[in-house]
């Protein structure tokens, strides 16, 4: 009977994740399906920083202060509430004797994937806190990103560079990862902070692609190629590679690592960038000494330091997702979790 039960549940879950496969390849159709207009439609979220950590403050508070000191504090809080508002009322009645205003510190986030397509969302978020920003104000962005194509993270970087060129100081914080084209984006900054066990570097170009000349060959199976001018298509996958097409390949890659070097050594020209332009990566505490990192720091220690004297907030563009998105997403949550639960059963563990 035990074997029955075990069978009939292994079957169970296995209708379930084909059924989960079904309904996320149905939710990735519909994304590919979606015209480009409707991929930016979206809207701006902001959230106050200050108001959550003052909420997660009074809940913790709440458990562990004495209840004496609560009740003097919360006193407290409604006399300084007091006094603000009839700060505020006076400062309306005599505009020119209006308190100096809080400085204002925008948090917003970069998740790179190979095609930087968070670039999209950086965009909005940049050109939302531009319209807004005073004299004073610092932007605060967390990028993680591997890198990826040339172009994109191109882009990226010279959308963080509208920052700059409006005059407000920019900080990179990098919590985990910066690297290649991460690392081109946060290089644009006045500032680059890093946990110390965070991945910096790898300034360097990489191009690679399999051939199946040589299978098509075997299989009898011809490929033929049309191109006008000579250097139209250097190296294929399926058609016969020639010594002079990989030399001009390898010479390509050569101009844009140069064109990566320059790029990162205008925007820190203390870097011997011979040194550091080798594709290697470096953790936090290293590449503070290499130059490529200025302080050891989390995004979360930033953000906290400026939670007293200033007013903080994170940014988000956040995308329209339909129906089909929304159960794409919830497939692809079952169907991992259901992978992990039978990995475990298959390794004698309980699920967590």
């Amino acid at each position: 009977m035990e074997f029955l039960y075990e069978y009939g549940l292994f079957l169970a879950q296995a209708a379930t994740l084909v059924g989960a496969i079904l309904i996320l390849v149905a939710g990735l159709v519909s994304v590919g399906q979606r015209n480009k207009a409707e991929q930016h439609e979206g809207h701006i979220e902001i959230r106050d920083l200050n108001e959550k950590y003052d909420q997660l403050n009074e809940q913790l508070q709440h458990v562990v202060a004495d209840p004496e000191i609560q009740k003097l504090e919360r006193k407290a809080r409604k006399k300084q509430a007091k006094k603000d508002a009839k700060a505020a009322k006076k400062a309306r009645k005599h505009q020119d004797e209006a308190p100096e205003q809080r400085k204002r510190l925008y948090v917003l986030g970069f998740e790179g994937d190979i095609k930087a397509s968070a670039a999209d969302n950086l965009r909005e978020e940049i050109t939302a806190v531009l319209n807004q920003v005073e004299d004073g104000d610092e932007v605060l962005v967390k990028v993680e990103s591997p890198g990826g194509m040339v172009h994109s993270y191109g882009l990226a970087a010279s959308q963080l560079q509208r920052v700059r060129d409006a005059g407000v100081p920019l900080t990179i914080a990098v919590d985990k990862v910066a690297a290649s084209g991460g690392y081109m984006m946060a290089c644009v900054a006045d500032r680059i902070v890093a946990a110390p066990f965070a991945v910096i570097g790898s300034i360097g170009v990489l191009a690679q692609l399999p051939n199946f000349h040589r299978l098509l060959k075997k299989n009898d199976i011809d490929f033929e190629l049309f191109t006008a001018g000579e250097y139209k298509r250097t190296v294929t996958m399926f058609g016969e590679n020639t010594d002079k097409g990989r030399e001009k390949f390898s010479e390509e890659l050569e101009k844009t690592h140069e064109l990566f070097k320059d790029f990162v050594s205008t925007n820190r020209p203390q870097l011997d960038i011979a040194k550091v332009a080798t594709g290697e990566v470096w953790y936090g505490k290293q590449a503070v000494a290499e130059g490529l990192v200025d302080e050891l720091k989390t995004s979360d220690a930033i953000v906290q330091e400026h939670l007293k004297e200033w007013d903080v907030f994170d940014v988000r563009f956040v995308l329209k997702k339909n129906w089909q998105e929304k159960m794409g997403l919830a497939a692809e949550g079952a169907l991992e979790s259901a992978f992990l639960k039978i990995w475990q059963r298959g390794q004698g563990r309980p699920p967590l």
